[in-house]
């Protein structure tokens, strides 16, 4: 069973966005090649512009240092989307090791350094304020915890790898997220590995593979 490692430190990218590495771990919690060109491509482009309706109820599964959260809330203020945004972390981060990755002054939203300080480290289960069409609510628990039906249009899986955390890509969670989601409801995650897909198919998702981020081969897409 997984649990944090204590040596997580600031990691650039050759995108330029820093993400997290561990030595404990070897893993890095977004791609070495790009931090924000991987969440983008895998989450945003995939996922969210992949989708018919600009209006979604969307659930992270692995919020971490809250990148692909942070991209979400910017398409809102943009005018792109109305997102209300669920994220499952059963271990957030510690606020001085988020304000080390820079996330919002390097998208060039500076201003919205605090406010995302404020949501990732906000208490379980509260809804904080409306901003910009975006709505957020932390929940500390796990997937295997979620007991919700027909609830989200879009699904972020961002669960470390297999090797890493094998509980979080077993056929119970797969099953338990298509419950979750509504019918046409998609998910995407960067994990390409033929087990994953067969074990999303099992659990009744229609799966494709597509070209993956920046010196990543494939990633996945299923569709309830």
């Amino acid at each position: 069973m997984y649990s944090p490692p204590s040596d997580f430190v600031p990691f650039r990218t050759a995108d330029g966005s820093f993400t997290l590495h561990s030595e404990q771990l070897s893993q890095h919690y977004h791609s070495a090649h790009g931090a924000v060109q991987e969440s983008m491509h895998v989450f945003i482009k995939a996922g969210v512009e992949a989708l018919s309706s600009r209006d979604l109820d969307i659930l992270e599964v692995g919020l971490g240092a809250g990148l692909n959260m942070l991209l979400t809330w910017i398409r809102c203020l943009e005018g792109k989307n109305t997102v209300r945004y669920t994220a499952l972390e059963p271990f957030p981060l510690d606020s001085d090791v988020l304000r080390s990755l820079a996330h919002c002054e390097d998208l060039a939203w500076p201003g919205l350094a605090e406010p995302f300080l404020e949501r990732m480290g906000g208490k379980s289960g509260d809804w904080h304020k409306e901003d910009g069409g975006f709505s957020f609510r932390l929940l500390q628990s796990t997937v295997q915890e979620l007991r919700m039906k027909d609830g989200f249009d879009l699904v972020y899986f961002d669960a470390f790898a297999p090797r890493v955390q094998p509980e979080m890509w077993t056929l119970d969670v797969f099953k338990n997220l298509y419950e979750a989601m509504r019918p046409g409801g998609v998910l995407v995650t960067y994990c390409a590995k033929s087990s994953v897909r067969r074990t999303m198919q099992e659990a009744g998702f229609v799966v494709e593979r597509l070209k993956g981020p920046p010196e990543k081969a494939h990633m996945l897409r299923a569709i309830k």
